[in-house]
């Protein structure tokens, strides 16, 4: 079954390009270490709830926006191989791919698919 890491983030809302940028390259080269596909999805309808939602984990501020994301993985021994590899290439580095979010209130993790049609 397939794998998948699950991104939230709060980015600055005029950093959307620089964003999308950063998540372009960071794409392709997980790409070329093994993952099946890279989504990054711009928050457009992320209501604030009184109990939960997706601002209070990241601790959004006002000019920022919620974006969520996904690293699909054929299984998760190629993750757990294709990850390290991923983020010790030089074009990840901070000084080659900087992070345009505070990257602190990052919040992810790694899922099991129990069902897939």
């Amino acid at each position: 079954m397939t794998y998948f890491d699950v991104f939230v983030r709060a980015v600055p809302t005029a950093n959307r390009e620089r964003y999308r940028q950063h998540g372009d390259a960071a794409a392709a080269v997980f790409r070329e270490y093994g993952a099946l596909q890279v989504v990054e999805c711009w928050g457009d309808d992320v209501p604030e709830g009184e109990k939960t939602s997706l601002q209070k984990p990241v601790k959004k501020q006002d000019d920022e926006t919620v974006v969520f994301g996904w690293i699909l993985w054929p299984s998760h021994e190629a993750r757990d191989e294709g990850t390290p590899k991923a983020m010790a290439d030089a074009r990840l580095s901070e000084e080659a791919n900087p992070m345009p979010f505070d990257g602190s209130r990052l919040i992810y993790g790694g899922f099991e698919t129990i069902v897939e049609r």
